[in-house]
């Protein structure tokens, strides 16, 4: 884990860390939006199973492999089966949680920039739900793909799909299992320095063979996850990555230009073109050596006169 999470810097800036109490509260309200929201989208059962058949169409159209292929590979071993389906059960939430706890203690300012990147995603995920109900490939007898949760188990599903309280099934696109997976890789990737944390990428791979094998999605439902988190990331930057354009770095030394420094005393009835530094003072030459005393005047010595910028008169 540290040689994946090898830090971009040495300390964390704990002045970009917002309160913690606040933060929990944030993040627990707007999950139960979410699964209030999710609770309401449900019921449009004959809608779900209709937009079912376009999308599995749609992707037939534009020739994306089958759900089915991936199943298969899966289905040549109990034991693979399986751990695909504790992986969908089981890992979705806790590395949520994991990856926004180490980034709020590690990388503040990542935490802020995911944070809002995710409720973006998650609200539009909640949108669509809504707008667009959709029965999993496992529901659709087109598809003749095997409901692996309820043959193999473990599964997060009622059996019964209209008397499931925990979750809404008719929420399949787009996925919220492919979209946070890729959001976790992103961030940890942005967070990070290491060379060996482009291994991040392995969990969205892996979360999207996993809900395509398990037949919980389409492959459709990944992409436009993607999209969403695509559209969510150019318009949220990360806090602080702004180049300041005003004021320079510590340690950088500021251009003077001619306009701005005035050599000399500033002549009366002459506006000064900014403010005023000491004068160079060339000294005259040294007079030439005159005959002694007493045989002729004094040599004439030329008064030191000092320099000014240039137009301007003395």
């Amino acid at each position: 884990m540290s040689a994946l999470t090898e830090p971009v810097e040495r300390e964390p800036d704990t002045t970009a860390r917002p309160p913690l109490v606040r933060e929990l509260l944030l993040v627990v309200g707007l999950f139960l939006v979410y699964k209030l929201g999710r609770q309401v989208a449900s019921g449009h059962v004959g809608e779900a199973f209709h937009n079912a058949d376009r999308v599995w169409h749609a992707e037939r159209a534009v020739h994306l492999p089958g759900e089915g292929s991936v199943q298969r590979a899966l289905l040549h071993s109990d034991s693979l089966i399986h751990i695909a389906n504790t992986y969908y059960a089981a890992v979705h939430f806790p590395a949520m949680i994991l990856f926004l706890a180490w980034l709020y203690w590690r990388r503040p300012r990542h935490y802020v920039w995911v944070r809002r990147v995710l409720t973006a995603l998650t609200g539009a995920a909640l949108v669509l739900h809504l707008l667009v109900p959709l029965a999993p490939p496992r529901m659709l007898a087109e598809a003749h793909l095997v409901d692996t949760g309820q043959v193999y188990g473990p599964t997060v599903y009622g059996s019964a799909p209209a008397t499931d309280s925990v979750a809404n099934q008719y929420a399949a696109m787009p996925s919220l299992h492919f979209g946070w997976a890729l959001m976790i890789a992103i961030g940890l990737i942005a967070a990070t320095r290491s060379r060996a944390r482009w291994l991040w990428l392995l969990h969205p791979l892996v979360t999207l063979l996993v809900i395509v094998g398990t037949a919980n999605h389409y492959w459709l439902d990944s992409i436009v996850a993607t999209a969403l988190l695509a559209v969510a990331l150019a318009f949220i930057r990360l806090p602080g990555t702004k180049a300041a354009t005003d004021t320079p770095a510590p340690g950088t030394p500021s251009t003077v230009t001619p306009s701005t420094v005035t050599s000399g005393p500033t002549v009366p009835g002459t506006a000064a073109s900014g403010p005023a530094t000491p004068a160079a003072v060339v000294p005259a030459p040294a007079a030439p050596r005159g005959p002694g005393p007493g045989t002729g005047p004094e040599p004439y010595s030329e008064p030191a006169r000092a320099l000014t910028a240039p137009g301007v008169c003395p």
